[in-house]
């Protein structure tokens, strides 16, 4: 990821309901969610949520699948992992040991 993609992708999360639309989409995973069900769980009303949407596809920051008349939203994890790896390139001045914690927070645990 370069800088470009970086802010972006950081201006697309600086509001609330693409912020949550995206948490929501990394909870959700592999199953991704209805575009009309993202809208119902974050009481936003049609036209809102596709001008966010959009807004976060345009980031890179989700992608979408036609699914008949409907079409489902997903978090792009590679993108997620892009933005993460940019933001610890240089952590900790290459003493990987003091960033274990903060790898720790962000890992998925099953």
């Amino acid at each position: 990821m370069d800088n470009f993609d970086v802010l972006a992708a950081f201006s697309a999360l600086s509001q609330q309901t693409r912020l949550d639309v995206f948490r929501l989409l990394v909870k959700a995973g592999a199953n991704g969610i209805l575009s009309g069900e993202i809208g119902d769980r974050l009481s936003v009303r049609q036209n809102t949520m596709s001008a966010n949407l959009t807004i976060l596809l345009n980031a890179g920051l989700v992608v979408k699948e036609r699914q008949g008349r409907t079409i489902r939203y997903f978090a792009n994890f590679e993108a997620l992992r892009g933005l993460l790896a940019f933001l610890m390139e240089d952590c900790c001045g290459g003493n990987a040991e003091l960033c274990q914690s903060v790898i720790d927070e962000i890992a998925c645990v099953a």
